[in-house]
């Protein structure tokens, strides 16, 4: 019992101490924090003094700034205030003298004006004068001339219209002149054009032939397999061979006439024979080789003996004989050199030339279309060198070269082959024109030039090649016939068709005939 008494007393003093030394720590403590507290309010009021100080300094900079743009703000828009205030009177002093210089010209246009009425008046006068002496002089020159006012007028207008239309024919002659100096470069940007646009249509017309079939399995056999016999074919006549959809027919196409010839009696040799391969090809070509140079000399070698010429050189009667193959606009070239030759013999011997001569160079005139295909040039130079290497005289030579007038015709017998090969390609039905569409055409040719002012007849000669008219001498003088024959070509280009050229000759002839008793 005693221990535990003792045992509470020692708890208890324990406790005692434990309160006072916590009590006295606590103390401790507070006063250790009132201690530091008050070192911190004191480092927060040195703090907040500087901060203070520092912002009042910069207060008082920014105020200083401020103070300093407001300033420099002010003398600036009291520079531009009295800028403004110098323009100002600057405008002012410039209205001042304007007005002034206004005042000035309104007194004048005042006086102008006073002079101006004045002015009229006096012209006013004058005018009155002046009508009163031209109505005098009108009266003296109506019984003078013996005409009258409205016959004068008249008169001075018809001299007038004369004067401006010879004065229209000048520059107009001018202007022709002017446009001649471009007219080769023009003629052959046309040329370039209308083959252009007639190019294709030409070429299926004279490029091709058509071989008949007899059934459409032909066409397997003429190609063969892999197309064996046609490359052949092909090859060996340098002729293209078109097998398409166009029903028992096959088509043959090359510029050379006498190969596609050759080609087309080849594959009818072949379809003929039924058996078709690429050594049978090359025999039937062959054959028809020999068959066609056989023909071709045949050809020209009876050309030759119809037109009587003799001592012809062979590669000559080669080539006339390959015209046989040849066409221009629908006419076999061979007949047309024939036609050639007799016309020019018959004119020859008309005029008590060499018949001879003349026929002989109608005859080979066109022989430079045999090769025009393969050589470059026109076929009138082509055929004149050709002539000329194969032994021809130099009559015959610069007749060929001529009848185109590539160059000058010098020689009568040139001149004569020119006018035959005109005749010839002129003639009704040689050339794909029916005869009432030739007719209807010298008549609308001959209408057309009719129906201008002046003329008094209009023929149409050369086969519609040239038209002449005649006019009245008494309405057209020699100047304002220039005038009509252009007008007559550009009404003929211009509302008809043609072939080829037609040239407007215009004729003036005034005849005085008198009586001798």
């Amino acid at each position: 019992m005693v221990d535990v008494i003792i045992y509470v007393a020692i708890f208890a003093v324990a406790l005692i101490g434990g309160w006072f030394a916590n009590d006295f720590y606590r103390k401790k403590k507070i006063e250790k924090a009132i201690y530091e507290s008050e070192d911190i309010l004191k480092q927060a009021n040195k703090d907040a003094e500087k901060k203070k100080n520092e912002i009042m300094f910069k207060a008082r900079e920014e105020r200083f700034k401020l103070r300093e743009n407001l300033e420099k703000e002010y003398e600036e828009r009291q520079e531009r205030l009295e800028e403004l205030e110098q323009n100002l009177q600057n405008q002012e002093k410039s209205l001042e003298d304007r007005e002034i210089n206004l005042n000035t010209k309104e007194s004048q246009v005042v006086n102008r004006e006073n002079e101006m009425a004045k002015f009229r008046e006096d012209l006013d006068g004058k005018n009155e004068e002046l009508n009163a002496i031209i109505i005098q002089q009108n009266k003296k020159l109506e019984t003078i001339s013996k005409l009258s006012l409205e016959d004068a007028k008249k008169l001075l207008l018809a001299n007038i219209d004369h004067d401006t239309k010879l004065e229209a024919v000048r520059i107009n002659k001018n202007i022709i002149d002017q446009a001649k100096e471009n007219a080769v470069k023009q003629a052959k940007h046309i040329l370039t054009e209308a083959i252009e646009k007639i190019a294709s249509d030409h070429t299926v017309e004279t490029t091709i032939s058509v071989v008949n079939l007899a059934s459409e399995d032909i066409k397997g056999r003429i190609i063969g397999r892999d197309g064996r016999n046609i490359k052949a074919f092909e090859t060996l006549t340098g002729v293209k061979v078109i097998v398409d959809d166009t029903p028992e027919a096959v088509v043959l196409s090359g510029y050379d006439p006498v190969k596609r010839e050759t080609a087309r009696l080849a594959l009818e040799k072949l379809i003929k024979n039924g058996k078709i391969n690429p050594q049978r090809v090359e025999e039937m070509v062959r054959k028809s080789e020999k068959e066609m140079e056989q023909l071709v000399w045949k050809a020209g070698t009876e050309a030759v003996k119809k037109v009587g010429s003799d001592r012809v050189h062979p590669e000559i009667i080669k080539m006339l004989g390959r015209l046989r193959y040849r066409t221009s606009y629908g006419q076999n070239v061979l007949q047309h050199s024939k036609e050639v030759s007799f016309l020019t013999g018959i004119m020859a011997g008309e005029l008590g030339l060499d018949a001879k001569l003349a026929k002989r160079a109608g005859l080979l005139h066109d022989i430079g279309k045999a090769i025009d295909f393969e050589q470059e040039g026109t076929h009138a130079t082509l055929g004149a060198a050709f002539a000329r290497k194969n032994g021809e005289s130099e009559e015959t030579v610069h007749a060929i070269l001529a009848h185109h007038e590539d160059v000058k015709p010098q020689t009568i017998e040139a001149i004569l082959v020119l006018v035959g090969d005109a005749i010839s390609a002129s003639r009704p039905g040689a050339r794909m024109e029916s005869m009432e569409a030739y007719i209807k055409r010298l008549e609308q040719l001959e209408s057309l030039a009719s129906s201008f002012d002046g003329v008094d007849k209009a023929y149409a000669i050369q086969s519609g090649r040239e038209i002449r008219v005649m006019v009245k001498p008494e309405v057209v003088d020699d100047k304002l016939a220039a005038k009509l024959s252009r007008d007559i070509v550009k009404k003929i280009e211009n509302e008809l068709e043609y072939p080829g050229t037609i040239r407007v000759t215009l004729i003036r002839e005034t005849r005085y005939q008198e009586l001798a008793k």
